[in-house]
């Protein structure tokens, strides 16, 4: 086992112990599992949106989730507020730039969201994060219909230019904070076959940013846990449905000792 499994496995015992507050301002259509998956590691989820409470709401969590895989207006000055707030008090804000490239739209709110927030981590597709880098890569909806030619190249230098940690999730993960640039190979095909699993994994990545404050470590250890989940669920699945269901199980019981013995974390 490698240094950085040794050392998610360290931090998902901290979640269990800590139960983090997370707070997402995320889309509708994943807002339940994306709840679910926060409890079933061992945080907390709460689903705050008003711009009239998100700054107080901000103030109690462990860490921010950004989503607008719905977006509207509205959401957009929500979580401009919850944003600074959470800046201002050192809280990281995790953005998942749902289907980035697809409309103007959703480009320009991602690419605002970056400009006037810090963002500890950004985790995306490689159509997406191609599509904010200036790279290429075509969303089609909120689907990575294709993806940049180089993600360690892409990741590592859009991780330098953001001072972020930039996440391109795949069959292959490559996560890079401009320095230091690793790959997590955990995972399982199934995880297409279901809505959400983006937006789930990057609950995984809160959660751990919220107790490990080397977001490149936190990043890779959420996303090995949430990989290896699914491989353990895999096992037990006959489709899409019960596989989802199992996945849920495997993360509720997914224990230090299996992380650090089953992540396959590779620095590059």
């Amino acid at each position: 086992m490698s240094e950085m499994a040794t050392r998610a496995a360290a931090a998902l015992a901290r979640i269990r112990i800590e139960k983090p507050l997370l707070h997402h301002i995320t889309n509708l259509v994943v807002m339940n599992d994306t709840a679910n998956v926060t409890l079933h590691i061992g945080a907390l989820p709460v689903m705050a949106h008003a711009a009239e409470e998100v700054a107080e709401m901000v103030a109690m969590a462990g860490a921010l989730v950004l989503n607008p895989g719905t977006l509207t207006p509205d959401w957009v000055t929500s979580m401009l507020i919850a944003g600074r707030q959470a800046n201002a008090r050192g809280i990281p804000v995790v953005l998942d730039p749902v289907g980035a490239g697809a409309t103007a739209l959703r480009t320009q709110t991602n690419l605002r969201l970056l400009d006037e927030l810090q963002v500890a981590v950004l985790r995306g597709n490689s159509g997406e994060i191609g599509a904010l880098s200036g790279a290429g890569g075509v969303v089609k909806g909120v689907e990575s219909v294709e993806g940049v030619n180089d993600p360690l190249a892409v990741a590592r230098a859009l991780a330098r230019e953001r001072k972020l940690v930039v996440a391109i999730t795949g069959p292959r993960d490559i996560i890079s904070d401009g320095e230091r640039t690793v790959a997590v190979d955990n995972g399982h095909a199934w995880l297409a076959t279901i809505t959400g699993t983006g937006c789930m994994a990057t609950t995984m990545v809160a959660a751990f940013a919220a107790v490990e404050q080397d977001y490149l470590l936190a990043t890779a250890g959420a996303l090995a846990a949430f990989g290896l989940a699914a491989e353990l669920a895999a096992a037990h699945a006959h489709g899409p449905a019960s596989f989802k269901v199992a996945l849920f199980d495997h993360l509720y019981h997914l224990t230090p000792n299996q992380l650090s013995a089953g992540a396959r974390i590779l620095t590059l």
